[in-house]
């Protein structure tokens, strides 16, 4: 993806400190420049919010899942050159409610740290077509401002025998991203509401690490065992607790996607729309991506799987409180997640 500075040499100060380290000047300056940035984040002190650090690890997961999707880098390229900034929305994960070794088990695995840096659960939104279950992570400090996480997991309990088989063997030797020096930091920006320029480094670095896969390689025949009862659950296996998708909160939706099919990205046919009519999605197909597998013999084999993608959602203002509506919708959920089925 090609690095264009822009304004960026006016980036957040303390933002710009806080992801720096991670992933170097130019680029933090660029995804600071590319980001819609709350003034209530701006400053150069030496002393982050949890708000800071909170948006600090949102900006570098995006720029992270720009890295890994080429559609959703050309999309923001795009809009770069158009001038227009992104507003995210929101980002979304995929995790294991099952055996997960070192790892906690389903949401747990991101809610143990999300609390530290001032998020809660705002809603919950049963999946049951897919076997899941759905959680948003809202921020206390800046709802509106610093992106939300929609935190999904797969409950293997549910599965057919031999996918629970499967699963067990793909993630049961799952490891622990965050150490003693992530939860030192962690611990401290829970206590006080903010922490030191170099403890908020230390907490988007090991955060970072967090939404990676934890697991081995799977074996081809345990993936394609779960892949039959939960396409789900075999994106999880190769793709781990990466950003699945990164969304972009626009004030038409349904315009911003005809603009875009019109200019030949590849976005899924339908727009989905919530039960109350306020939050409507739609979203870039996922690109695929080669990824290894274990065979029999111990050899391995890479396979074409989907990977991640790029959303767009609209959101209107909730009538009683004049306020965003924030929510999600268990519909528009699953309608969302058909963008990375492989094919069976």
């Amino acid at each position: 993806m090609s690095i264009a500075t822009g304004n960026a040499a006016q980036a957040p100060e303390t933002l710009l400190k806080l992801l720096q380290p991670t992933l170097g000047e130019e680029r933090a300056r660029w995804v600071l420049d590319t980001l819609e940035i709350d003034p209530a984040l701006a400053g150069s002190a030496d002393y982050a919010s949890r708000a800071q650090v909170a948006m600090a690890l949102n900006a570098a997961l995006f720029a992270d899942l720009l890295d890994r999707a080429p559609t959703a880098a050309r999309y923001v390229e795009r809009m770069r050159q158009a001038g227009e900034p992104i507003v995210f929305d929101h980002g979304a994960l995929r995790t294991i409610d099952g055996a997960t070794g070192a790892l906690p088990s389903g949401h747990e695995a991101f809610g143990r740290f999300l609390s530290a840096l001032g998020y809660v659960v705002g809603g919950l939104y049963p999946l049951p077509a897919l076997t899941m279950t759905g959680r948003a992570y809202v921020h206390l400090d800046l709802p509106a401002s610093v992106p939300q996480f929609f935190v999904s997991e797969l409950h293997i309990a549910q599965l057919p025998e031999a996918a629970q088989a499967a699963a067990a063997r793909i993630f049961g030797d799952s490891a622990d991203p965050l150490g003693d020096d992530e939860w030192r930091a962690l611990d401290a920006l829970a206590r006080d509401g903010g922490c030191s320029i170099e403890d908020g480094v230390t907490v988007v670095r090991g955060a970072l690490r967090a939404f990676n896969r934890q697991h081995p390689a799977p074996a081809l025949a345990d993936y394609e065992a779960l892949l039959e009862h939960s396409k789900e659950g075999a994106w999880i296996a190769t793709e781990g607790n990466a950003f699945n998708h990164a969304t972009t909160r626009v004030p038409d939706v349904i315009a911003h996607a005809e603009a875009l099919k019109s200019e030949s990205f590849p976005l899924k046919p339908a727009v989905e729309i919530s039960r109350n009519g306020r939050v409507r999605q739609t979203a870039i197909l996922a690109d695929k991506v080669s990824r290894p597998f274990v065979l029999g013999d111990g050899s391995t084999v890479e396979r074409a799987v989907p990977g991640s993608f790029y959303e767009f959602i609209s959101r209107d203002l909730v009538p009683e409180s004049g306020l965003l509506d924030l929510t999600f919708d268990s519909g528009n959920a699953t309608g969302i997640f058909a963008v990375t089925r492989e094919q069976a």
